[in-house]
Order: structure tokens, then C-alpha cells, then sequence
């Protein structure tokens, strides 16, 4: 029995939005569980981190990709391959500074909160999409890349875009000479 090419993308879209309304369904559950958002912020980075570690497998085995050469060839890479790949949106990227090591991925449309309108005010300083951070994090650290990521803009607390930053943690020359 063949499948139509329709058909596939229309389960990629059930998956995506099952994915969506169960990531939801956690960060609900989590703010239950926890009274600071510090500390829902802190858990949904651990988790995104250890996604992270796991995910780079899969990662490099279905794409296929190349060793990057510099981190701006890192931060496009995730971008337009990752994002692209896992969540169906390709973030535009800006570099944040002269050395070179400080980027930015900004999101016109964030796919796990299609479902969310906006966050409670009593829940103010919760940053919603922090797993993402922490998959970014735990990925990078399995290719021998430690980072700093953060939200630097969110939508769900009224700024223009989301915005995330990454941080390479060691100069750029430190990496040219480890091999």
C-alpha cells in the first residue's frame, strides 16, 4: 500500500500539534507542582537538556550534516536545519557581537504555543519555552560546544518576537586550536 506525500505531512501536522498540546498539558502540570516560576523555568531546562543530549543522535544521523567550521555556521545549522527538521519554523539569525561567539535565533512564529494566548499574571516571569533552551544546550554540549541559551524576547510577554540567545561559552581561537 503506497502513501500519498499529503498524507505524510498531514500525520507530521497531527504529531506536531499532539506534541504541542501535551507540552502544554506539562507546563500546566509543572506550574501545579512548583509555586516560583524559577523553579518551572529551572525544570523545563533540565528536561529540554537531557532531549538535547539524546536528540543530537538523531540529529546527525537523519541530516546528514557536516562539521561546522565556526559558530556562525553552528547557529545557521540549527536554524534552518534543526528547527526546521523538529518543529517546522526556520528562525532567522543575527550575530550579537564583534567576537563573534553571541547569536541570536528570532522566531516570527513559535509552534509550541499555538495553542497558548497568553500567560496568567500571577505567572509572569515563567518563560513558557524554556525546554527549548535546554535542548539547544544539551545538544551543543554533546558536539563539544558549551553555550549559555536564554529567551531574550517572548511573545507571550507582549515583546515584537521571540528571541532566543546563544552564547558560545570559549572564544573562537580557543576552538581553532584544540585539534
Amino acid at each position: 500500500m503506497s502513501r500519498s506525500p499529503g498524507r505524510k505531512q498531514e500525520n507530521h501536522k497531527i504529531s506536531r500539534e499532539l506534541f504541542v498540546l501535551t507540552y502544554g498539558a506539562l507546563v500546566a502540570q509543572l506550574c501545579k507542582e512548583y509555586e516560583k516560576d524559577e523553579d518551572v523555568n529551572a525544570c523545563l531546562d533540565r528536561m529540554g537538556y537531557s532531549v538535547g543530549i539524546r536528540l543530537i543522535d538523531d540529529f546527525l544521523a537523519r541530516s546528514a550534516v557536516r562539521k561546522c567550521r565556526s559558530y556562525s555556521e553552528t547557529a545557521d545549522m540549527i536554524a534552518q536545519v534543526a528547527f526546521k527538521m523538529y518543529l517546522g519554523v526556520t528562525p532567522s539569525v543575527s550575530c550579537n557581537s564583534v567576537t563573534g561567539n553571541e547569536f541570536s535565533l528570532i522566531l516570527d512564529k513559535n509552534p509550541l504555543v499555538d495553542f497558548v494566548e497568553e500567560l496568567p499574571a500571577e505567572r509572569a516571569s515563567l518563560c513558557y519555552c524554556n525546554l527549548l533552551c535546554g535542548v539547544i544546550r544539551g545538544a551543543l554540549e554533546m558536539v563539544h560546544l558549551a553555550a549559555e541559551v536564554s529567551f531574550l524576547q517572548d511573545r507571550l510577554k507582549g515583546d515584537a518576537v521571540t528571541e532566543i540567545g546563544i552564547t558560545f561559552l570559549r572564544k573562537p581561537e580557543d576552538r581553532r586550536h584544540r585539534r
